[in-house]
């Protein structure tokens, strides 16, 4: 017996919703896209029309990279259904899964989260994909709340693994868990946090690039400059290691006495290491050389896990052309 086809419904047709159903067509889901946008026949037709156009261009883009089938264009492009509010009305029941994506706006969020408790199953998984509103004041405008959280996709939705998951005080347990598996299913890498402000990779970019404004605001480096260095050093060594695993593997008492010298030197406040750097100082986590860090060694064969990730590493740069000269017959460049 064939396996039975996923399907999701994503309301609201921007470039979220958009990403969300063409993400779900790629990996065999069917998706239903609801533009809750009030329109006539045609305009109605004509974003139909574009929306197909887009999805046809995503999918023929891949194909060209060899990615897909391109003959099997016209066929994952028919798996994303464009409806209108009145058609949506009357088959949103039919879907388990439901994304909102409505602009960041507390009216148009109000508006999607109440139309979706309207007309969905009560049993339905409902996820807003914002990237700014906390998932504990969106929970007041959904019925049934338990079965409600935050799915936070990272754009190109269709390309990026990640979905960060913001759980609520009211989400049941199983909620969590049909989310992840339905996430997985889907091809995606989901990661679970609490109820805050910038999850987890809004709040971490943020920095990096206020730091990287700040670099060129104060004249130490070009935009050029700055950018080379983030692609060719600090961005390729987190597509390996995690920034936590990087301290391990760098050390926690070299991060301690950088934060030190970059607080004295440059601002106190934004330097200023967290209290668990200062806890893992004392308490003698300083990362691989201890045994013990953010990660606990004791039971790995650490010579194992550093060739496995060095491995990684290697391969990254060999495919970005950024190996050193000397390496992989690349020739020096001056």
């Amino acid at each position: 017996m064939a396996a039975e086809v996923l399907r999701i419904a994503s309301v609201g047709a921007g470039r979220m919703g958009r990403g969300i159903a063409l993400s779900c067509a790629i990996a065999g889901a069917e998706c239903l896209l609801v533009d809750l946008k009030r329109r006539s026949p045609v305009e109605f037709d004509a974003l139909v029309d574009l929306i197909r156009k887009e999805t046809e261009r995503d999918l023929g883009f891949l194909a060209s990279l060899g990615l897909l089938d391109g003959e099997r264009v016209p066929e994952l492009a028919d798996r994303v259904r464009v409806v209108d509010q009145g058609t949506g009305a009357r088959v949103l029941r039919e879907y388990m899964a439901i994304f909102e994506g409505l602009p960041e706006t507390q009216e148009a969020k109000q508006s999607a989260l109440t139309w979706i408790g309207t007309h969905a199953s009560p049993d339905a998984l409902v996820a807003s994909t914002t990237s700014t509103m906390d998932v504990n004041g969106l929970s007041t405008l959904v019925t049934r709340p338990q079965r409600f959280l935050n799915a936070h996709w990272l754009n190109p939705a269709h390309l990026m693994p990640l979905v960060e998951i913001a759980v609520g005080r009211q989400t049941a347990p199983q909620t969590v868990a049909n989310m992840r598996s339905l996430l997985k299913a889907l091809g995606k890498v989901p990661v679970t946090c609490s109820a805050s402000p910038g999850y987890i990779v809004p709040r971490i970019q943020a920095l990096a690039m206020n730091e990287a404004a700040r670099l060129v605001e104060e004249g130490v480096a070009s935009a050029e400059d700055v950018d080379t260095a983030v692609r060719c050093g600090f961005g390729l060594r987190f597509a390996v290691l995690g920034l936590l695993e990087f301290i391990d593997w760098g050390g926690n008492d070299i991060l301690y006495y950088a934060s030190g010298h970059l607080s004295r030197t440059i601002d106190a406040t934004r330097y200023r290491a967290p209290g668990i750097i200062e806890a893992n100082m004392r308490e003698g986590r300083n990362g691989l050389r201890e045994g013990r860090g953010f990660y606990d060694y004791a039971d790995r064969d650490v010579d194992a896990y550093r060739r496995e990730r060095l491995e990684h590493f290697v391969k990254l740069i060999g495919h970005l052309g950024l190996l050193p000269a000397g390496l992989g017959g690349r020739q020096g460049k001056s």
